[in-house]
């Protein structure tokens, strides 16, 4: 077994004994792997063992990794801060935008998105620790986007992100995590079903608070070069 197949199978292995822990159903919580800054064929490899969601964060590395592997039916998600004219190629390339953080955003995306693609799946990023240093609204802000967001055409809403600030102790990763999916859940809003929560660093404390999708990046693909 090479070692992209070997990462995968024990990352899936630590997806599947977190989902136990936390008394989730099998297959409840979906592998987002980040790719940012590795090889389209380290992305194929992923693809050839049965991955099919990649995120990255980098737009014009993401394009271009797009073009080589057309070939294969990935679904690719932008997970990183957006700007506002990059929005026509992200609404034109991606099938999830989870780092969506204000309505300027949110309606170039809907208008750019071109009609013969399905909507665009978009999460809204929540800052949940109030870092200056993070992207993301504020909680509190959070239900008018909300409304907001979910009336734009061509857009489909389907949840939040969230990046917590890190933290080693277990009950102070899930703190962040509790409150942003009670938040949303007391909202009664049954169609937003997704909750991208969750990196290596915080994997369990995340499913055990309702994610529903993990982002996993050097625990899959080894590290990354220095910048």
């Amino acid at each position: 077994m090479d070692s992209i197949a070997r990462r995968f199978a024990t990352v899936r292995e630590q997806l599947r004994q977190a989902e136990i822990t936390a008394q989730r159903p099998f297959g409840s919580v979906q592998l987002l792997a980040v790719s940012k800054t590795k090889p389209a064929g380290d992305i194929a490899a992923a693809y050839r063992i049965g991955q099919r969601h990649f995120g990255e964060n980098y737009l014009q590395e993401a394009l271009k990794k797009q073009q080589e592997l057309a070939a294969f039916n990935i679904s690719w998600h932008f997970i990183g801060p957006i700007q506002s004219n990059k929005t026509k190629p992200i609404a034109q390339h991606f099938a999830w935008v989870h780092s969506v953080d204000r309505l300027k955003i949110a309606e170039r995306l809907s208008e750019q998105r071109p009609d013969y693609l399905p909507p665009l799946n978009i999460c809204l990023q929540v800052n949940i620790s109030d870092e200056a240093s993070k992207s993301g609204i504020e909680l509190t802000d959070l239900p008018t986007l909300i409304e907001q967001v979910g009336k734009l055409p061509r857009l489909r809403l389907r949840g939040v992100m969230a990046i917590p600030e890190p933290q080693q102790d277990y009950q102070a990763q899930c703190l962040p995590y509790r409150r942003l999916y009670q938040a949303v859940r007391h909202l009664n809003r049954s169609d937003l079903d997704t909750f991208s929560f969750g990196m290596s660093g915080d994997l369990q404390a995340a499913i055990s608070e309702g994610s529903t999708l993990v982002r996993i990046g050097t625990a899959l693909f080894g590290e990354r070069p220095s910048q």
